[in-house]
């Protein structure tokens, strides 16, 4: 198999396992959201760690500790990737899966608001355009809603201020997971420890197939980034970018067929100027990427050197 196509078929199994998160957290119930997303934290530094053991790849841990800029920003990653995984767990379980799907459409016009405000980038006319039709598909679904989409708005802000977060820290995806949940593993083990105390924990009193169940939230989380980590490094960035569209497309069309989540006209028209605005914004960076490498062999033709290689991206973790 060749690498490329080899690439497409790890990159379609961590963004269809994505995708297929709203059928998996049901099958924990009648564990709350809060107790998932605890159980999602202590076992995902499990499983991290037991990869990051066999591969032997520890030597990021003593040059981190010395690096309290970075330290922070991965407390800050921690706490924003908690918000997103308990929103995203409490949105599926409460009937609220197209909308949690939204989130994940409109995140990358979000990360391009944030890249304005915080970074101080220039955006491209049709960068705007989009970024437009965003804001205006907001307030269509405002009014389909009745309210402000806040489960989805939630949903994209705290992924796109994760994203920044990880931008700057420039760590690897198994990496950068076990830093994160390390900073989430004592919180979550207290807040687990206290709940059985209580006796207010599912995890010993439905069965060995629920405990099993909460248990693989670790391998659920660890596995589909592991799966991305070894596509990102077989495609280029503009395919991984279109890619990243499947997993939302997933879960809105199983909280459509599976859950028979309601789509009055209203949400239709504003998912629709979503989808225009994420159409939109693709065109203008394949454009853009084809440009780039237009000029880069037309460089290399003048001078006579061979093409620079361009560069892919590092495996970030998925919601």
């Amino acid at each position: 198999m060749g690498e490329q196509r080899a690439g497409l078929v790890y990159g379609f199994a961590a963004y269809g396992m994505w995708g297929l998160f709203p059928l998996y957290w049901p099958l924990l119930e009648p564990a709350g959201a809060l107790e998932i997303l605890a159980h999602r934290m202590v076992w995902s530094l499990a499983v991290v760690a037991l990869i990051l053991l066999v591969l032997r790849r520890w030597a990021w841990v003593a040059e981190l500790v010395r690096q309290p800029r970075r330290l922070a920003l991965v407390a800050l990653a921690a706490t924003v990737v908690s918000v997103n995984w308990g929103m995203y767990i409490w949105g599926v379980n409460s009937g609220h899966v197209v909308e949690t799907a939204l989130g994940y459409f409109i995140n990358p016009l979000v990360t391009i608001a944030l890249g304005v405000l915080v970074l101080h980038e220039r955006l491209r006319p049709v960068q705007w355009t989009a970024v437009g039709i965003g804001v205006l598909a907001v307030v269509v679904l405002t009014v389909g809603y009745g309210r402000l989409p806040w489960i989805a708005l939630s949903l994209a802000f705290s992924f796109g201020v994760y994203g920044l977060a990880k931008k700057k820290i420039a760590m690897g995806g198994l990496e950068s997971l076990a830093a994160e949940t390390s900073v989430q593993f004592l919180p979550a083990l207290c807040f687990l420890v206290v709940l059985g105390a209580r006796g207010d924990s599912t995890f010993t009193h439905h069965g060995a197939g629920h405990a099993s169940l909460l248990a693989a939230c670790g391998l659920v989380t660890a596995l589909p980034l592991v799966f991305f980590g070894m596509s990102a490094t077989r495609l280029p960035l503009s395919t991984i970018g279109l890619m990243q569209y499947l997993a939302p497309v997933f879960q809105f069309v199983i909280g459509l067929v599976h859950f028979h989540e309601k789509m009055p006209p209203e949400r239709w028209a504003g998912f629709l100027l979503v989808w225009v605005a994420l159409v939109i914004l693709s065109w203008d960076a394949l454009r853009t990427a084809r440009r780039g490498r237009a000029a880069l062999l037309a460089a290399a033709a003048e001078t006579g050197a061979a093409p620079a290689v361009v560069e892919r991206p590092e495996a970030a973790a998925e919601a």
